[in-house]
């Protein structure tokens, strides 16, 4: 059965592709005057399927502003930027069908762009400027984007139409198709994925890192299927009898989601997960990154970390070596290319993130006289700080070893570092790699040509002061330094080396090793759970777990929940990973954005190292378990129902 949707106008436009060594095609040939001048010539032409790729970052995963990073517990922004962009709406229930991201539209019309290039592809046979074997590559990459497209668009607005066809914009409106029922949906973009994959190659060379491969397809068919047996879609839709009203899903009538639990569909999950790490690692040449000597290579010194070291480093143990090391092989991890040995990322693109959000006020006053600062405004949540792991590997309030809860507010007394606080120091490396706070170091270059110590309770420095920020300042006493190249660096003239510009990460393959350690946990497999969540953490520079970790007070389940907190931290998983497991009540209700008490000029010590609740209005209903759509698409097409609670 062809199942049809109305296509949105097209434009042939511009893309970037992640290149590991050189900047490939980053710009493809402007909009055609027609599309058979688009498809005139072989360099026409990959421009036209270049074109295609330009909706991957519809939903990219590190903009600060998009509700997928500021709307969960993960970080925050401060409320004066609540008119920029919809972030603020997706924390505070506000979404509407008028006011959503648009991510549906967006996504259908490169679906539509991916068709038509398709339908002209197939339209120039017999021409000798595309070879078979190209014609066939091409074929597969439009249809890894369709489902990949499809693919973003079901896992924000759940049961979605499938468009296999291209319809012109002229189609009445009785050809217009409703929503799919999830299961369906699901099998059909698993499908697609499978179609793309048996003609792509499993790796690329340099010049074409970033399109698409059967690696690429095999990871998010493995997605797919893990977000398919999560307990949202797999017997827990708290709107159980939201159906169509006139328009049925072949097999499936008018229903839409999935009543009664299948464990099979863990299976499902768990055999893709295991196939798609299995090519990864294989013909798909991935590996965990594990560079601990990058940073030596780059002529940087080891980080400081409270509990770890002082900073003697020339007299260090070989153990707090090791440590340090692991916290600069983390950062570099997210900050670094193919070409330098980062083979770990399965898929990224070159669109950035603007990191001048995550950067502390007043780095330093420049020759001139000037201030360099950043904005001081992606602020890491407290529920953060307290669910990264100490150095042994456990949550700070379940280890033995680690400071008392009712002294992780007071000074560690670390020497030269009054305002360090108990709960800052003994942390694991992913903590010091990737957040910053009051009396440690930002960075390793970052203030010419060294770390940056941050005094976050310094009204004329880094901390709270709305006369010289206005509204730009931490909200929780936390700075992020994820994604931030350590060779980053503000000179003396005022001016910014960012060093590398990394690929934004769209998939990586420690995910996969996750995806598994969940599917076994949900089938009650423990000691296979461990086997893939333990490289993880060793890669980490935590202790692996063993039996003796899991308890009823912290089940296996809820170590791997929480270690793909971690890793992923802040990669764009959280807003999804909170939906599928059904637990948005748990994690994203009424004040739970916790913070320390950093909104304040000038505080004391004391009034600075308090809990408090950050000021935006978040809260929590059933309904944001799923976007709305723009209100025009129902009303147009009367085969269409809105999401429920809309």
């Amino acid at each position: 059965m062809k199942i049809k949707f109305k296509i949105l106008t097209l434009a042939l436009a511009a893309v970037s592709l992640t290149n590991a060594s050189c900047d490939y095609l980053d710009v493809v040939p402007p909009e055609q005057p027609n599309l058979k001048d688009a498809m005139s010539n072989h360099d026409r032409a990959l421009g036209f399927l270049h074109s295609c790729y330009a909706g991957t970052d519809l939903d990219k995963p590190v903009s600060y502003l998009s509700s997928v990073n500021s709307s969960t517990d993960e970080t925050t922004l401060p409320y004066e930027w609540s008119a920029d962009s919809q972030w603020d709406d997706y924390a505070t229930d506000n979404v509407t069908p008028i006011n959503q991201d648009w991510i549906w539209g967006g996504a259908y019309k490169y679906v539509g762009q991916c068709l038509l290039f398709m339908q002209q592809l197939d339209a120039t046979q017999g021409v000798d400027y595309i070879t078979a074997e190209e014609r066939k590559q091409w074929t597969a990459e439009a249809k890894f984007l369709i489902a990949y497209y499809h693919f973003v668009t079901l896992r924000r607005y759940g049961p979605i139409p499938i468009t296999d066809s291209y319809i012109p914009q002229n189609s009445p409106t009785d050809s217009y198709n409703g929503r799919s029922h999830f299961d369906y949906c699901v099998k059909w973009i698993a499908d697609k994925f499978d179609e793309a994959a048996a003609d792509l190659p499993a790796a690329r060379s340099s010049q074409a890192w970033g399109r698409a491969t059967s690696t690429m397809c095999k990871a998010f068919k493995a997605r797919l299927l893990l977000y398919a047996a999560s307990p949202l879609w797999n017997g827990q839709f708290p709107y159980p009898n939201w159906k169509n009203t006139n328009y049925q899903t072949p097999d499936y009538g008018y229903e839409l989601v999935s009543k009664t639990y299948d464990a099979s569909k863990w299976q499902k999950a768990l055999d893709a997960n295991l196939e798609a790490l299995k090519l990864a690692e294989g013909d798909g040449g991935r590996q965990l990154y594990n560079d601990e000597d990058y940073y030596s290579r780059q002529q940087l010194n080891l980080p400081y970390a409270p509990g770890i070291s002082d900073g003697d480093y020339s007299t260090m143990p070989e153990a707090q070596q090791k440590f340090l090391k692991t916290v600069m092989k983390m950062r570099y991890l997210v900050s670094t290319r193919e070409n330098e040995g980062n083979k770990e990322i399965i898929w990224g693109i070159s669109s950035q993130n603007t990191m001048e959000a995550q950067l502390p006020h007043r780095i330093l006053r420049a020759s001139n006289g000037n201030w360099a600062s950043g904005w001081s405004g992606v602020s890491p949540t407290l529920f953060t700080v307290e669910h990264f792991y100490t150095k042994d590997g456990k949550l700070p309030g379940m280890d033995p070893n680690f400071v008392a809860q009712e002294d992780w507010l007071k000074s560690a007394g670390r020497a030269g570092r009054p305002d360090i606080i108990n709960l800052n120091t003994n942390r694991e490396p992913r903590f010091y790699a990737w957040l910053a706070f009051d009396g440690g170091d930002f960075g390793s270059r970052v203030n010419a040509g060294n770390p940056l110590r941050l005094q976050m309770r310094n009204k004329d420095l880094h901390g709270y002061n709305p006369a010289l920020f206005n509204r730009d300042h931490s909200v929780t006493g936390y700075l992020s330094q994820k994604f931030i190249d350590p060779r980053m660096e503000v000179n003396s003239n005022g001016g910014y080396n960012w060093g590398n510009s990394a690929p934004t990460i769209l998939m990586r393959l420690a995910e996969l090793y996750l995806n598994i350690a969940e599917c076994y946990a949900a089938l009650g497999q423990t000691e296979n759970a461990l086997q893939y969540l333990n490289p993880i953490r060793l890669r980490a520079g935590i202790p692996a777990l063993t039996n003796a970790d899991i308890t009823t007070e912290m089940p296996i389940m809820e170590w791997v929940k929480n270690e793909r907190f971690v890793e992923l931290w802040n990669e764009g998983h959280r807003f999804f990973d909170i939906r599928r497991w059904a637990e948005g009540p748990k994690y994203l209700g009424e004040g739970h954005v916790k913070a320390l008490n950093a909104e304040v000029v000038a505080p004391s010590f004391a009034e600075f190292n308090k809990i408090t609740t950050a000021k935006i209005p978040v809260k929590w209903t059933n309904r944001m378990y799923l976007n709305p759509v723009f209100y025009n698409e129902v009303y147009k097409n009367p085969q269409m129902v809105q999401a429920p609670g809309y």
